[in-house]
């Protein structure tokens, strides 16, 4: 889903709650997903800072406030990935992957493997249940430096 997709979901559930789709709340959407950005999982403070940059006069309460919308509307989730901060990410019908996290430097990988989605399947079913959703993160530590200047594991 791209980000207009995503601001024509949100303002049709924002109608459907009685609520408005401000120019803010706009701008907040198309930038939380930038398909080139999609894959970072901001922070509260990472989406304020990149919103910032296109409009001045959004606070941190509006950010708070349109993530928890998004969340409702079924277009966020938020995870605790790696240093323990809450994180989100776009909510893309169809999509599922999981997320390999350097210990490091909190680097997000994003990856998908079928024979993982079989066995959480077959696991669930063994205990009696029906999957109904999951996440999975895995944190470890690279085997390779890492490329990223902010990393604790380069060159080791």
């Amino acid at each position: 889903m791209d980000a207009s997709e995503a601001v024509k979901r949100f303002n049709e559930y924002l109608k459907s709650h009685q609520h408005k789709l401000t120019k803010q709340r706009a701008l907040i959407t198309e930038i939380f997903f930038d398909p080139d950005k999609r894959s970072e999982h901001p922070t509260v403070e990472e989406l304020y800072l990149r919103v910032k940059e296109r409009d001045r006069n959004v606070g941190h309460a509006t950010i708070y406030r349109t993530l928890k919308l998004l969340i409702e509307a079924g277009l966020a989730v938020p995870n605790r990935i790696g240093e323990g901060l809450t994180r989100y990410e776009p909510e893309i019908p169809g999509e599922h992957h999981d997320h390999m996290i350097c210990d490091r430097c909190g680097l997000i990988v994003e990856f998908e493997d079928e024979e993982i989605e079989r066995l959480q399947e077959e696991i669930a079913k063994k205990l009696g249940f029906s999957l109904l959703d999951h996440s999975m993160n895995l944190v470890g530590s690279p085997q390779e430096p890492c490329q990223r200047p902010d990393c604790l594991n380069q060159g080791s």
